[in-house]
């Protein structure tokens, strides 16, 4: 998946963020308010979390991250690869 898009709606019970590619596949990830003022880039930065909690779910027997960098990682800290939000 090639990220191209990222789009963001306030809800009542929340913030709907879509993460949507170049070949037409689509993440929408659901940010609960809690009671709390979630501003729109943490409700960004939340809805990222949970997508990399859940990487680790498909993968290593579905267990926790190995370390904290694979923790914090979105998947392209590598050099060689692009940052999460450059669109090409």
């Amino acid at each position: 998946m090639n990220l191209t898009e990222t789009r963001i709606a306030h809800e009542n019970n929340g913030w709907r963020i879509d993460f949507l590619s170049d070949d037409g596949d689509a993440v929408t990830v659901h940010v609960a308010a809690d009671g709390a003022n979630v501003d729109e880039d943490t409700a960004v930065e939340r809805a990222r979390a949970i997508m990399v909690q859940l990487t680790a779910f498909g993968t290593r027997g579905g267990g926790r991250s190995m370390n904290s960098y694979d923790a914090a990682s979105n998947g392209n800290f590598d050099n060689d690869e692009p940052l999460i939000d450059v669109l090409h």
